[in-house]
């Protein structure tokens, strides 16, 4: 009995016809727009319509976060940028290159991510060196969530289509 055979007809190791791989992006997006520089958004909802102590809670996760973000990126952000750019590299030659289904996944999910980590790196910059509080804070707090939506959106969309494209070109190849 061949159990590589059995486990691999059992369980559809191509991404974009798994389930598994949809729930991840759903979950990614909405968890990393829901996370705004790492504080809660509801916090920033909670602040507007409170102030008071939600607001000094407010400031106090921004401040935190943002920086440990920016620790992060003077600390480590050369090394990040160039691991994130090899492994994008990898990711695209191994997936659309030598039509690896699991690395055109791992690359539609990361380099959008990747996107929003350097937009977050902008962000906290620019919160500290404007020291911003209150409206102002909340305000950049939701554009930036803004914008990762539209990014998760346009990612979305772009998995989707892709991962379409493929399910309906490996149908019609029979492979």
């Amino acid at each position: 009995m061949d159990w590589y055979r059995i486990v691999l007809e059992t369980i559809d190791m191509r991404s974009f016809s798994n389930l598994w791989f949809w729930i991840a992006l759903a979950v990614t997006w909405s968890s990393t727009s829901h996370w705004v520089l790492g504080v809660p958004f509801d916090m920033v909802a909670r602040a507007r319509r409170l102030g008071g102590q939600a607001h000094e809670d407010l400031e106090d996760m921004t401040r935190i976060n943002v920086n440990r973000i920016l620790f992060i990126a003077h600390e480590a952000g050369l090394w990040l940028v160039g691991i994130g750019c090899a492994v994008m590299t990898g990711l695209v030659l191994l997936g659309f290159l030598y039509r690896v289904e699991l690395a055109q996944a791992l690359f539609l999910l990361g380099f959008p991510m990747m996107m929003v980590g350097v937009m977050s790196v902008f962000t906290a910059s620019s919160i500290q060196r404007n020291a911003l509080s209150g409206p102002d804070l909340w305000k950049k707090l939701t554009r930036h969530r803004l914008f990762t939506q539209m990014i998760g959106m346009l990612a979305i969309f772009v998995t989707a289509l892709w991962g379409m494209y493929q399910n309906m070109s490996i149908a019609v190849l029979g492979g």
